[in-house]
């Protein structure tokens, strides 16, 4: 399971006061806080602090306790959730709608890594990482994402060579890396890989031909699969997987 232990990036946004660092850090509540930092066994900069209300900025500010450096860790959490239909990627809906966080529970808060409409199924990662999230989700990167498309009737062959070619959307010209029919599926079905991750990408290319999709399910991200994990249920990432995935975000070489 990849919990893995990193500074938490939400402290160093901004100063904070010495006692809410020090809770963070795990060392004691608040009023437990003060009471250290009144007794003097709490430094800054190796300089004795005994002033409450004194503010701190976790990047530039060195702090011990009883000599101890402290820092502020969190978990880091990467999940792999098979979406179902009918459940929405946001963190909440107002209108009552399952979310991804009634399937996906941890201590941490975890966001999803782009989105999925409400009736597309399948891959979708899940994790608190900023750094990796925005990497990851940021076009230059170009990250892999497959769906297997279900239409309403059989795609005409001038209609797949066009798909192939590329189609010019409302923004831009949007080709896909690869499209396939899947065997056996009367031209109904297809596998179809993109790169850059518009919003309803996918959907909104075969309605450019005049196709309805009847089923969208994302079976790949960035090389992972949702193979093992049944619809509706999630699993953590390995550490190779997250090392692969950071790897494509351009976080590691």
């Amino acid at each position: 399971m990849a919990h893995v232990e990193r500074e938490d990036p939400r402290v160093h946004q901004e100063a904070l006061r010495l006692n809410k660092f020090l809770a963070l850090a795990g060392v004691g509540s608040r009023r437990k806080n003060d009471e250290l930092i009144l007794s003097g066994v709490v430094k800054v900069n190796g300089k004795i602090v005994q002033e409450l209300g004194t503010k701190i900025h976790p990047l530039r500010d060195r702090v011990t306790v009883n000599g101890q450096p402290v820092q502020v860790r969190h978990k880091l959490y990467y999940i792999l959730f098979n979406k179902p239909k009918d459940c929405i990627t946001t963190l909440s809906d107002e209108r009552g709608r399952a979310t991804v966080l009634e399937y996906v529970r941890v201590r941490e808060r975890v966001y999803p890594i782009g989105r999925l409409d409400r009736n597309t199924t399948g891959l979708l990662l899940l994790t608190n990482d900023g750094e990796l999230a925005n990497g990851l989700m940021h076009p230059r990167r170009e990250i892999e994402r497959v769906y297997r498309v279900r239409l309403e009737r059989g795609i005409l062959e001038d209609h797949f060579s066009k798909l192939r070619r590329g189609i010019r959307l409302e923004e831009g010209f949007a080709k896909p890396r690869q499209v396939e029919l899947f065997p056996g599926s009367r031209r109904k079905e297809l596998i179809v890989s993109i790169a850059e991750g518009r919003n309803r990408e996918v959907r909104r290319l075969f309605e450019a031909l005049g196709y309805t999709v009847k089923g969208l399910e994302r079976v790949a991200f960035g090389g992972l699969t949702t193979e093992g994990v049944a619809r509706g249920r999630w699993r953590y990432l390995t550490q190779s997987e997250v090392h692969y995935l950071r790897q494509q975000a351009g976080l590691e070489t």
